[in-house]
């Protein structure tokens, strides 16, 4: 699945080459200084529930002797080796639940020694609580990634939809479109085929919506169909009770810009309120031009695809189902896929939220605005009780890999 939190931010340009990615951790983890404090880039992330995002332009080239400005690197992670003791809240763990979890898909790692471990994980049946432990404690060692960086979380949403529109449901589920192309430097933004054959950006949100009749797939409600744009796909339940699922197909490339800090400055919510639960109730309440003034402040705008509703759980970037509350989407270009962590997330800011996060998880899933070292979404599940509970997250996150034995 094309991250369920399709919240594109800012980032490096592109994920190094998955082949050079164990040299790189290596290079990292050996050739800095172990005790070595620093700040990590997931340090300065804004603490909000949607976080705004910047675009990276294609960069011009002049022709010239001359070359251009070279690139400042992107920040190395620090990491400190560490024991189990030193995890807060792991004799409270549930092991038994977390070796279940890990065992279902620990396929998605790559590296021999992961790759070693989960063979191990696959030849006995799930372990009950001591085994559990025991097991995860012989296998691994863990590290802290030195700094604090934020932790939120996204959700399965499931939504009701019509095949007519009518007065409430009059935002369409559109296709992706037949001139939406990959183009750009690398040949893989999205880009408009003009009637010339050239391309040319793809229009923002504001555009898309007033271009003409929509060949719709469904019709939804606007707040509805705004908040699946940002999960990247759900369930669409019809007035008969029949089910589908709209599955993420494309973007249009426009950079993501949240909407909770910018309807705190002019007012509309209070700072303590600005839950993904708040900001769907405002919409709601002001649907028609004012409502949709503020969700075109956001220019990225996703298309669907529909599938049947198979009953099972959503399909993460890592191509495996991803288990509810044990599986987070992270930054591709810093994490393997595969890869399990320790969740410490504490010192949450918003009302009604859990005060900790703490539980083995594993990277199975990206989103655009997951970017740095020391940055997790995590899946909590499908139904409103989970879009609840994700719209609250909001942590101060530290983050420990979990790093195969030898």
């Amino acid at each position: 699945m094309r991250g369920f939190s399709d919240l594109s931010g800012c980032g490096v340009a592109g994920p190094p080459d998955r082949g050079a990615r164990p040299l790189i951790r290596r290079l990292r983890r050996h050739l800095l200084p172990q005790g070595e404090k620093g700040r990590s880039l997931a340090a300065a992330l804004g603490l909000t529930l949607f976080l705004a995002a910047c675009a990276t332009a294609p960069p011009h080239v002049t022709p010239g002797p001359t070359p251009g400005p070279t690139p400042a690197p992107a920040p190395v992670e620090q990491v400190q080796p560490e024991s189990f003791a030193d995890l807060p809240g792991w004799d409270a763990e549930d092991h038994a639940a977390a070796f279940a979890a890990y065992r279902a898909v620990c396929g998605a790692a790559h590296d021999p020694a992961a790759a070693t471990v989960c063979r191990r994980a696959r030849s006995t049946d799930n372990l009950a609580e001591p085994q559990a432990r025991a097991f995860f404690e012989d296998n691994f060692r863990p590290e802290r990634i030195v700094g604090e960086g934020v932790l939120t979380a996204y959700f399965a949403p499931e939504y009701p939809a019509r095949k007519v529109p009518d007065a409430d449901f009059s935002a369409p589920v559109r296709p992706r479109p037949a001139d939406l192309v990959l183009g750009g430097p690398a040949g893989k933004d999205p880009m408009r085929r003009l009637a010339d054959g050239s391309l040319g950006p793809y229009p923002d949100r504001a555009w898309i919506e007033t271009s003409g009749p929509p060949d719709a797939l469904a019709w939804m409600r606007p707040e509805d169909l705004f908040f699946l744009q940002i999960q990247g796909s759900g369930l669409l339940t019809y007035e008969d009770g029949s089910r589908i699922k709209a599955l993420f197909s494309a973007t249009n490339g426009r950079p993501f810009v949240g909407v909770a800090n910018l309807m705190r400055d002019k007012g509309l919510l209070a700072a303590d309120k600005i839950s993904g639960e708040s900001i769907r109730a405002w919409l709601a309440d002001h649907r028609g031009d004012e409502a949709q003034s503020v969700m075109r402040l956001n220019p990225r705008y996703a298309f669907f695809r529909l599938a049947p509703d198979d009953g099972q759980p959503p399909i993460g970037a890592a191509g495996l189902p991803l288990p509810a509350g044990r599986a987070v989407a992270m930054d591709a270009s810093r994490h393997n896929m595969g890869e399990l962590f320790y969740l410490d997330a504490t010192a949450p800011i918003l009302t009604g939220a859990f005060p900790t996060y703490r539980r083995l998880v594993t990277a199975l899933d990206v989103g655009g605005a997951i970017k740095g070292d020391i940055r997790a979404d995590l899946y909590l599940g499908q139904g409103p009780a989970a879009g609840t509970e994700a719209g609250r997250v909001r942590h101060t996150l530290r983050l420990h890999r979990l790093v195969p034995r030898p």
